[in-house]
């Protein structure tokens, strides 16, 4: 401290000091890296998740065939959350995306196995009803600039009230699709991989991953998109 230098002068140089080393410390520096990298945090409730389930279900949680048991059950919400994910990242939303799905696959199952109709016109069938539910949103929200919550809220009721109607409240079964229309089933069979069981959907899955990562990150109009919807 110099001559000049008052005592509470020299009090306030040792509180900012002090102040600016809270500002870097170890919880400083965890909250500016999260902060950075939104994505960090679910990856690490996800690994938390995985070291707490393994302690309690024991050594079989970590096995291949288990893992691949996982990825299984959410195969398909994991493909509607790679559509749902371009979506959100332009600060849009899409609450009717399950049950356009749902008529989707409705469609297919009806028109190949009740009405005996080809599985590849039922296919083909099927998609084209996702695009046009996808297009009574896009023209509702983009054309009339309703908000994207009200309109799928709305449509979801609507999409979902078509589904009970044209499916009569009942299920297929899986006897029949066999039987009549065992393609619909394809992405629901199982192959033995290194003592796991991956499905063809599991595949489509991982694969569409893939594409949409490097679509977002490494193409003019995935960067684009990505740096809109921040």
């Amino acid at each position: 401290m110099s001559d000049r230098e008052t005592p509470s002068l020299a009090r306030d140089r040792a509180e900012v000091a002090s102040f600016q080393d809270e500002a870097h410390g170890p919880l400083a520096r965890l909250h500016y890296f999260l902060h950075a990298n939104p994505t960090a945090a679910p990856l690490i409730v996800l690994l938390l998740s995985l070291l707490a389930f393994g302690l309690v279900a024991g050594e079989r949680f970590f096995t291949p065939f288990n893992f691949s048991l996982i990825i299984q059950q959410v195969t398909v919400i994991g493909i509607l959350g790679v559509a749902q994910t371009l979506i959100i990242i332009t600060a849009g939303i899409d609450l009717s995306v399950a049950a356009i799905m749902v008529l989707s696959s409705v469609v297919m199952g009806r028109l190949g196995v009740v009405y005996g109709l080809p599985v590849g016109f039922a296919l083909m069938a099927g998609f084209a009803v996702g695009t046009l539910c996808g297009l009574v949103n896009g023209f509702l929200i983009t054309r009339l600039r309703l908000p994207p919550f009200i309109v799928t809220l709305g449509t979801w009721s609507i999409f979902f009230a078509l589904n009970l109607w044209y499916s009569d409240a009942q299920t297929l079964r899986s006897s029949d699709i066999d039987r009549l229309a065992p393609l619909l089933k394809f992405f629901g069979e199982r192959v033995g991989v290194f003592g796991a069981q991956f499905t063809y959907g599991s595949f489509l899955m991982i694969g569409l991953f893939a594409l949409f990562w490097y679509i977002l990150n490494w193409t003019a109009w995935g960067r684009a998109h990505l740096r809109g919807g921040r």
